[in-house]
């Protein structure tokens, strides 16, 4: 009787134990899940400010590089040239025998200038007889943007040209802004890397 009482306390004992120690295991479990939920979190928290950082810088020095682009347009005798270079690039990027062209209203005199010009230029370059150029006189390119509202968002456009087949279906766009678009997309990861630094993308 006596070692029947004993067996049973010591399995009692035994399943107290077992039970302690389960709960414990699931005690230190959740602790650890409420510990890495936490530095997850701290993680992300900190990923996203170091994003926000980088965004911010990039953008300011675009907005600095869209205001070089003003300077390009107000300077009247490289700008002349720089039209000239637009058109030929697009001439041949096109590679068609008749285009419309659209441009700034207040650039319109100019590219009539230098349109003779590039398209002798074009036909040289790409050995072949000079294309036919409409400039657009309904539909013209968005004047630059007001430098005494800098935060307003009406279309803009800070100078060069876009020129389309006859049909629309093919466009070349070579505003200054459309290029400043392409060269920072190009040169994005270069830019963040160097101006904030590479984040840690490993996770402890």
């Amino acid at each position: 009787m006596v070692r029947f009482i004993r067996q049973e306390a010591e399995e009692k004992a035994n399943e107290i134990s077992i039970s302690a120690e389960e709960e414990f295991n699931i005690e230190r479990l959740q602790l650890l899940e409420s510990a890495k939920r936490k530095l997850r979190q701290d993680y992300d928290r900190k990923l996203k400010q170091y994003l926000q950082a980088q965004d911010d810088v990039v953008t300011a020095m675009k907005d600095s590089a869209a205001k070089d682009l003003l300077r390009v347009s107000n300077d009247k005798n490289n700008y002349k040239k720089l039209l000239k270079s637009l058109i030929i690039e697009s001439l041949l990027r096109l590679k068609e025998p008749s285009v419309l062209l659209r441009c700034r209203e207040m650039d319109k005199k100019v590219v009539e200038s230098v349109i003779e010009d590039a398209k002798r230029q074009y036909a040289e370059k790409a050995k072949v007889g000079s294309p036919k150029i409409t400039i657009d006189e309904k539909v013209f390119l968005p004047p630059p943007p007001n430098p005494k509202l800098p935060d307003s968002h009406d279309p803009h456009c800070s100078g060069g040209v876009v020129l389309a087949s006859q049909d629309g279906k093919i466009v070349c766009e070579n505003t200054l802004d459309a290029r400043l678009d392409v060269a920072f997309r190009q040169k994005l990861p270069q830019i963040r890397t160097r101006l904030v630094g590479a984040p840690e993308t490993s996770r402890a």
